[in-house]
């Protein structure tokens, strides 16, 4: 049966469609988001399983950001070539797939596999929100959609790390693979009932046009040498980390010249340079890549402290996020409506200040430290996570022409994902090098105030990326005034 278009959705549900596919795309992010995530609780213990050094254990997160950074530039022609329902469905399928191969794998390898494909999955499926934010949803009612969906889905980790704890604690590593399968699951039944299979803005799907694999090939290639240039930067051989690294510099260089020649030429490239022209979309580009570099860090770094730093079990370790977690689906609920009223440039700002400061409290910790001040210091951060999250995205690309919007989801999502994945390498890589300077190794049973003051300074670097962050936030004032409702 060929399935209604969306005007005949609209008509059927009438103005609370647009609430129900936000729904529908909301359980599969939950899902991308919650596999992103929840696996950092178990990497303690599937290091022990697999006998893993913390340089090979980080590339079950890193190798998830490659992934999902690269497969977020192809979004908009998948959208544009197979329509929403198609793209949606298959993203969720695969995740599937990736969450049982996980969970049943008797080899690294296949776990790397696993990780690799839910990242490719999550990549896909994480900027349709926005695309569908902008284009379903007025302006003066995108900030109260945006911080409702940001509510739902900051749910799913905030819930997930206790649970994935229990899990671990009870069931072992591999149990934290499989809490995404009833996710999928439902996603794709909603799908199928809510989403439209039109491409964006309601045109029919194209069969014609091919992806630019070369562009794909080459911010591969810059994305790779980047992770492995950092990771690199911890062995005995700076010669092969700074040939890397120079190499992720080429090959970025190399995909910013093939964009903007594809482009000339009359092609579709996957990154269209034109969004930079507009300067509140180029600000909160830069912010968005410091931000995911912090914040993405912080999602490894987090549970590794607590558990080898202050010797907590996986399950103190969801406990003790839990109530920060439901702290920040309050307060983004209540920033979203923020966002339609008042300048997003004072609300990203204010958010990256209170995330710098959590960081900064951390340093405080000592092993005789309540656990109560662990708890408060993480709520500061995640109040903090609720005035960017619903913020930075709509006021990057409220300035978009239309036809531009699905490119600039892509594209900041792309450049977020990029600083989240060289986040998780640099906070692996700077720990070990601070743990080393301080005469300790993540292998010692016990901890010590020397692995603490190890942490402290990684969370001071954390600290200071934010608050760069900040500088690039305020310009965004220059042309962001304040919204009239």
């Amino acid at each position: 049966m060929t399935p209604p278009p969306p005007q005949d959705l609209r008509a059927r549900y009438g103005e609370r469609y647009r609430w129900l596919l936000l729904l529908s795309v909301m359980v599969g992010v939950m899902a991308s988001i919650m596999s992103s995530t929840i696996v950092n609780v178990a990497i303690p213990g599937m290091s022990h399983h697999f006998a893993l050094g913390q340089e090979r254990a980080q590339w079950v997160s890193s190798g998830f950001m490659v992934a999902m950074t690269v497969s977020m530039l192809t979004t908009p022609w998948l959208l544009s070539r197979y329509g929403y329902r198609r793209t949606y469905v298959g993203t969720m399928v695969l995740l599937l797939a990736g969450g049982l191969l996980g969970g049943l794998a008797d080899a690294f390898s296949l776990v790397l596999i696993a990780r690799v494909a839910e990242g490719l999955a999550a990549g896909v499926v994480q900027p349709i929100p926005a695309i569908i934010i902008l284009r379903a949803f007025e302006p003066h009612e995108q900030g109260r959609a945006s911080g409702i969906f940001g509510m739902g889905v900051v749910l799913a980790p905030a819930i997930g790390p206790s649970i994935g704890g229990v899990l671990v604690d009870l069931f072992g590593w591999r149990s934290i693979f499989f809490m995404v399968v009833p996710f999928c699951l439902a996603s794709i039944a909603l799908a199928y009932r809510f989403v439209p299979t039109t491409a964006p803005g309601g045109a029919v799907a194209a069969r014609s046009g091919g992806l630019d694999w070369r562009g794909l090939a080459l911010g591969t290639f810059g994305t790779l040498c980047l992770l492995n240039g950092l990771v690199a930067l911890r062995g005995d051989s700076p010669l092969e980390a700074g040939l890397l690294l120079a190499a992720a510099g080429a090959g970025f260089g190399a995909f910013l010249a093939w964009q903007k020649r594809y482009a000339a030429a009359g092609g579709t490239p996957l990154m269209n340079l034109a969004l930079f022209q507009h300067r509140q979309f180029a600000m909160g580009s830069i912010v968005a890549f410091i931000y995911g570099t912090a914040l993405f860090g912080s999602t490894y770094l987090l549970p590794v402290y607590m558990q080898v730093g202050l010797q907590l079990s996986a399950s103190h370790v969801g406990t003790i996020l839990l109530p920060a977690g439901i702290v920040l689906a309050i307060t983004i609920a209540g920033v979203g409506r923020l966002a339609d009223r008042h300048p997003t440039y004072l609300l990203v700002s204010i958010g990256l200040l209170l995330l710098a400061v959590s960081f900064a409290l951390m340093m405080v910790l000592r092993l005789d430290s309540a656990l109560w001040l662990l708890v408060i210091f993480a709520i500061v951060g995640r109040i903090g996570l609720g005035f960017i999250l619903p913020s930075l995205n709509l006021g990057s690309m409220r300035p978009l022409p239309k036809p531009l919007i699905p490119q600039g989801a892509s594209a900041i999502n792309f450049l977020r994902m990029l600083g989240g994945a060289a986040g998780v390498s640099l906070c692996a890589i700077i720990l070990e090098w601070r743990l080393a300077a301080h005469g300790d190794s993540l292998t010692n049973p016990v901890s010590s105030a020397a692995r603490l003051a190890a942490f402290d300074e990684v969370f001071a670097l954390l600290a200071a990326l934010c608050a760069l962050a900040i500088l690039a936030a305020w310009q965004l004032r220059v042309k962001a005034p304040p919204e009239v409702d």
